[in-house]
């Protein structure tokens, strides 16, 4: 994705960043704010003023008997989770990927998985927004509620965020069991596993009826960090650097994915250990692909998941990425992808380079038939007609958005096709 904007600005202050909006719209540009380009969409692609995050990071307060930390917008979750662990802190839950900026995750809906705990924005407990005009909006759950409910996860529809409240409490210990299965055996049990465990996930490897299962579960501990050998073998050699090869290969000779698979499936072995959360939760990924993700109502997850593994076994894809299954609970923000309902996520992922369109399409038909919600940063081909019918407070953001926006200084190509004009 490419962008050619009239000036880039990097900001350090949130009076700084307020000036560049009142410029760009005194001039009639448009304004997008950019993360660290994790996003597969064109988001954050504009032909105006493109602001940078680097200079606006770092966190401003922390606030011990709330149980809050205020960072800038655009600090990488990997710097903030670092930083909160030096003070003895840490989110309930996140991705397992932290290469993102705060508002790059939370304005695109990154979550991780979890029974009890959502996504990152709803842990937010306050923002700072800045509006079309310039003028700047604080916003929480007392003070402008109306804005806090929709600008969690906002697209940068609704103005630029500067700094973000999050709830935090302090550092837990999460013990990780990694085990594989069968794949009839996780779906056969899905319910209960994931009733039975804090996160549960899992993926599972097509051509093969191999799946590799993660649960972590709060422990009392003492901690037991992966040894460093183990660690550096199975997330950097196996995950990334045999991986790339492996993917490689299959790029350049397709017929040998399969085969490839199903021994990659039978070399899984389990392992467990206790660390920290963002230990825990994260990992390296360093392997190049295009990815689209589905939230399904959960209750359709098994249903949908056996339809995608026999349209593979059908079709003539040749498919090396694993594909990966989450849960969240039901949310309160009106574009989250668990607004209103329990949800499983199904990602799917193709080798950077793979002929990925046909795979994609045909895994999108399937989640629509279930009232799938795309990923809001990930490859998708729906637009705003069929997303009103799947959001059911889709018209009270656009409304807000009609507010708060009218002239559309933060609009864009891809904000158009997801929301409407």
């Amino acid at each position: 994705m490419t962008a050619s904007p009239v000036r880039t600005v990097a900001p350090s202050t949130t009076e700084g960043l307020a000036e560049v909006v009142r410029r760009a719209a005194a001039d009639g540009l448009r304004v997008k704010a950019a993360g660290t380009g994790h996003s597969f969409t064109a988001a954050a692609v504009t032909d105006g003023v493109l602001i940078r995050p680097d200079r606006l990071t770092g966190i401003r307060s922390v606030d011990r008997a709330a149980g809050t930390v205020t960072v800038a917008a655009g600090t990488p979750l990997k710097e903030l989770n670092t930083a909160l662990a030096a003070q003895g802190l840490s989110l309930t839950n996140m991705g397992d990927i932290t290469e993102q900026t705060v508002s790059g995750a939370v304005s695109t809906g990154t979550h991780g998985t979890g029974r009890d705990s959502a996504a990152i924005a709803a842990q937010i407990r306050g923002l700072e927004l800045v509006l079309a005009d310039g003028s700047v909006l604080r916003c929480s759950p007392d003070e402008n509620p109306e804005v806090f409910a929709a600008a969690r996860l906002g697209l940068g529809a609704l103005g630029v965020l500067t700094e973000i409240t999050f709830a935090v409490e302090p550092e837990f210990l999460l013990t990780a069991r990694e085990e594989p299965m069968t794949f009839d055996r996780v779906t056969g049990g899905f319910d209960q596993l994931v009733a039975e465990n804090e996160h549960f996930e899992f993926y599972w490897f097509p051509h093969t009826d191999g799946c590799n299962t993660k649960r972590n579960n709060r422990s009392a501990g003492p901690a037991r960090p992966l040894p460093r050998m183990r660690g550096w073998i199975d997330d950097e050699l196996l995950s990334n650097g045999v991986f790339q090869a492996v993917c490689s290969l299959g790029r350049a000779v397709p017929a040998t994915v399969p085969g490839v698979a199903r021994v990659s499936s039978r070399a899984l072995s389990a392992r467990t250990y206790t660390d920290i959360p963002f230990k825990v939760f994260t990992s390296p990924r360093r392997v190049r692909f295009l990815e689209m993700e589905y939230a399904i109502p959960r209750a359709a997850l098994v249903p949908a998941l056996r339809e995608l593994k026999a349209m593979v076994e059908r079709s003539r894809f040749k498919v090396s990425f694993p594909v990966e299954v989450r849960t969240a609970p039901a949310d309160d923000i009106p574009l989250s992808t668990a607004s209103g309902r329990e949800s499983a996520y199904v990602a799917v992922h193709m080798y950077r380079g793979t002929p990925h369109e046909g795979y994609f399409s045909a895994v999108e038909r399937i989640m629509t038939a279930h009232e799938g919600r795309p990923h809001w940063g990930k490859l998708h081909s729906r637009d705003a007609g069929h997303l009103a019918e799947v959001y059911p407070r889709f018209g009270e953001f656009t409304a807000l958005r009609d507010r708060l926006d009218p002239d559309r200084v933060f609009g864009n190509d891809y904000l158009r096709r997801v929301l409407g004009d």
